[in-house]
């Protein structure tokens, strides 16, 4: 959909060339002008998203806190009395 901003800058663009004009001219060159950055605007925004953040994905630090809990839990478990740490 962006894709058309850019179309529509060159359409802009070359009917400034064309006109006689030059108030005309200058109308034309400022429409060229947003929609460029129209254009800029909307392949940013579909590269790098919006850029604002999901607030439903943070974790509160209780939350932080157990999954650590349940993460050591987990290695503890895991390891079993036979496992010494090296000893140099």
């Amino acid at each position: 959909m962006y894709w058309l901003f850019l179309l529509l800058s060159l359409g802009c663009f070359a009917f400034a060339m064309k006109t006689p004009s030059t108030g005309m001219m200058m109308l034309w060159l400022g429409g060229a002008l947003l929609f460029l950055l129209a254009w800029i605007r909307g392949r940013y925004v579909a590269t790098f998203g919006d850029g604002q953040r999901d607030m439903t994905t943070f974790i509160d630090p209780a939350e932080l806190r157990r999954l650590r809990e349940q993460a050591q839990a987990r290695r503890e478990a895991e390891r079993s009395p036979d496992d010494l740490p090296p000893s140099l």
